[in-house]
């Protein structure tokens, strides 16, 4: 009956000068709206009913059950973040509000990205449905997660029998409505598959619709360099032919600054072959991963946490591996430039703070930080006329990896907005909002969301620029941000007048059952 509903009212409004529903559910009037599309805004009135967008230019004086006035703010759609690590929060209560993004206007994340899938991903998705989750949320299926559970974290390619079992797996995946197949090509096992392996698998996804999405081989000068990683990336499209995407696109560490308009040119080329690539990028000077990935060479983290430590005690190992941690630590800009954010008693110092208290070298120090439990860091090595570069492409997205203890998980959408609009006039108002939506939903296939149109889902943002901010920092990385008066999600009011009314609004996309506008 809901979606008949829907239907009959998307038609009427459809039709030029045809009826219009007497009656909406939302009525949102007033608003200088930037439609998701590449185009100036304009002043209109917009009408849900249920889920869905019924009317982009309903009457003022309609009827409705909610009436937002907007007048003197932006609406937009609600943004969608491509490369996030909310998966374990939205398991959690009260963490599964999502209220950190929420608050940055976010209506959509994804989740098992770098490899990662989702551990347990029926059981998961089960948990998320029947407790509610504050976000949608869609997922990867991952490389990573796959290959462990088929191969462990063996440092050899699969053989014939354990490629089958991974691609069955991926197409479990997909099946179960996975946006797609995603690669930590960087970490630990995927680090150890070859281009060919991962070219199998993406086929298998392909074969579903699905994006190959990854945290590329290598964004800085640790194997292949950034320029490399980037080729496989447009090899693994070309010879899958599957759309690829890279997560969190950046040149890692001075060894690479500079080299934004080579890979620029990379992907331009590959564009006008035909191959989609696109990529995200988050507007901050500091990356973030675990201590042990950013200085623990791949093959002394292979097979297992006892084989690591096991290696890194070995006398015969340690001066290979001490310099090659060195090695690391200068890509990573030296022992100042890592802060520790995760959980550990060295939060909020960095590694050089560190290794004077503990009065060794940093490599030492790293070393007994990471038995200690290996927490996550901020690495500040980006050059910021890299990410200006990068960011201003049209196939590059907004997104926020946003993980603990970094801001970019409250704040990445505010200072994207600041940083490129406002303060720096490097794009207009309706380029960020597309690159925060729409082109989000057209690269992954959302053909239901990302834009305000009729017929689509209404995730709809009324932002005051004014006051849309980013809050949180490295003292302080859980301010919330301000700024978002009014979001709907799924056309449900979760946040009015500026305030989160703790309502779990969001669902599980299913890529496989989308329901998209005629």
């Amino acid at each position: 009956m809901k979606k008949f509903a829907i239907a009959i009212s998307v038609v009427l409004s459809a039709c030029g000068g045809g009826e219009v529903p007497a009656r909406f559910d939302v009525l949102i009037t007033n608003g200088k709206v930037y439609d998701g599309h590449l185009r100036p805004p304009r002043e209109t009135n917009i009408g849900i009913i249920e889920d869905r967008i019924v009317s982009m230019d309903a009457s003022a004086n309609a009827e409705a059950g909610i009436v937002i006035d907007a007048s003197g703010l932006v609406v937009v759609p609600g943004f969608i973040d491509p490369h996030t690590h909310a998966g374990s929060d939205l398991l959690k209560v009260p963490e599964n509000t999502n209220i950190n993004y929420l608050t940055q206007g976010v209506t959509t994340v994804f989740i098992g990205n770098d490899g990662n899938g989702i551990p347990a991903r029926e059981e998961a998705v089960e948990l998320m449905t029947n407790q509610g989750i504050g976000t949608n949320v869609g997922f990867f299926a991952g490389h990573g997660t796959i290959r462990e559970a088929v191969m462990g974290l063996e440092n050899r390619a699969p053989s014939d029998d354990e490629l089958e079992s991974m691609q069955s797996l991926v197409a479990d995946e997909m099946r179960a409505g996975a946006l797609g197949l995603s690669t930590g090509l960087f970490y630990t096992p995927g680090s150890f598959a070859d281009t060919t392996e991962v070219v199998e698998l993406a086929k298998t996804a392909a074969g579903y619709g699905g994006v190959y999405d990854s945290h590329m081989r290598d964004e800085s000068s640790y194997n292949i360099g950034v320029q490399g990683s980037i080729r496989e990336l447009i090899e693994i499209g070309e010879k899958a032919k599957i759309p690829v995407h890279a997560a969190h696109l950046k040149a890692l560490g001075r060894d690479v600054w500079g080299q934004s308009g080579d890979i620029i040119a990379l992907v331009e080329a590959a564009r006008e072959r035909g191959v989609e690539v696109t990529a995200d990028q988050y507007p901050w000077q500091a990356s973030g991963t675990s201590l042990g990935s950013s200085l623990i060479p791949g093959w002394v983290r292979a097979d297992s946490r006892e084989a690591m430590f096991a290696r890194l005690d070995n006398p015969d190992l340690r001066d290979q591996i001490h310099a090659e941690m060195a090695d690391n630590l200068l890509r990573r800009g030296g022992e100042d430039s890592l802060l520790v954010t995760g959980e550990s008693e060295w939060r909020t110092m960095t590694l050089g703070d560190i290794a004077e208290q503990m009065s060794v070298d940093a490599v030492s120090a790293a070393i007994e930080v990471v038995r200690g439990g290996d927490p996550g860091v901020a690495s500040f090595n980006m050059n910021p006329s890299d990410i200006n570069a990068l960011g201003i492409q049209d196939w590059v997205m907004t997104g926020s990896d946003g993980s603990d203890g970094h801001p970019r998980k409250y704040a990445t959408y505010p200072k994207g907005l600041r940083d490129f609009v406002i303060n720096e006039s490097l794009m207009s108002m309706e380029k960020f909002v597309h690159r925060s939506s729409g082109l989000v939903a057209d690269s992954f296939s959302l053909c239901d969301r990302g834009y305000l149109e009729v017929g689509r889902i209404a995730d709809i943002a009324v932002i005051d620029t004014e006051s849309y901010l980013p809050l949180a920092d490295f003292e302080n990385p859980t301010r919330l941000s301000t700024g978002v008066i009014h979001l709907l999600v799924n056309g449900v009011s979760v946040i009015q007048d500026s305030a989160p009314k703790n309502v779990l609004a969001g669902s599980v996309i299913d890529l496989q059952h989308l329901d998209c506008p005629r």
